[in-house]
């Protein structure tokens, strides 16, 4: 009896993790929950970073110039075996249809991606609101490539004393504790000031491991990009169930 026929196939390079992370060159910490630590992720993930593309670069002066360099690392991680691609920063939005149409897989610029979605969840009379990492950088065009609703409330951390001022500076030490009580303060504003806010969705992906905090703190749901992008994953890599009785 012959044994049964077990044909391996390839075609990439690297197997087994489906998604693709392009990354700002960046120095500050990345603490767990932070897009660029690996062990934030229940998956494997590529990483692939971008020169010159620096938090500054990319959030206040609209990623000038960087459009090619990105478009550049796209490729190599779709050629490593990505079949899908993320940024880990908010502000690519504005890259959004040019990463897509480059690539030729899905891509995921921005968490800001999440707003029209969140907004259609929500009961009548309450909308979403945005935090930032700067809100004078966040631009109604910003806004528009995520094809974020119109009129939708912002705030940002700049007012604070170490979220902001540590990523876009680009510094190697961060208050952790400092820097949740200016997502806290930036949440709490903005929800006195829109009290209709009926959730909040987090434009910076480093503001990710601040979420529960600031959800209890304001007593509402709290959207981010690890959330958008495990979603994102269970697309390119789909769970697989097995029959009716089967042991799981």
């Amino acid at each position: 009896m012959h044994p049964t026929s077990r044909i391996a196939t390839g075609g990439k390079p690297i197997t087994g993790a489906r998604l693709g992370i392009l990354m700002l060159e960046a120095r500050f910490p990345r603490i767990p929950g932070d897009m660029g630590n690996a062990e934030t992720w229940p998956f494997p993930v590529l990483y692939r970073l971008v020169k010159n593309a620096s938090p500054q670069r990319v959030v206040r002066e609209r990623a000038a110039g960087l459009l090619d360099a990105f478009k550049e690392a796209a490729s190599d991680l779709v050629a490593q075996g990505a079949d899908g691609l993320a940024t880990n920063c908010g502000f690519l939005s504005l890259f959004q249809s040019e990463l897509a149409a480059h690539a030729g897989v899905p891509v995921a610029t921005s968490s800001l991606l999440q707003a029209a979605a969140i907004q259609a969840l929500l009961p009548k009379g309450r909308r979403v609101g945005i935090l930032t990492i700067d809100s004078g950088a966040l631009t109604d065009a910003h806004l528009a490539a995520a094809n974020v609703p119109a009129g939708t409330p912002v705030m940002g951390t700049e007012g604070g004393r170490e979220f902001t001022r540590a990523i876009l500076g680009n510094e190697d030490r961060l208050d952790c504790a400092a820097a949740e009580a200016d997502m806290l303060d930036a949440g709490q504003a903005l929800v006195a000031r829109h009290p209709e806010i009926g959730a909040v969705l987090l434009e910076c992906t480093n503001m990710a491991p601040y979420a529960r905090a600031l959800s209890q703190s304001i007593a509402r749901p709290v959207f981010d990009i690890y959330a958008f992008v495990n979603w994102f994953h269970a697309g390119l890599r789909p769970r697989a169930f097995g029959p009716p009785g089967a042991a799981s």
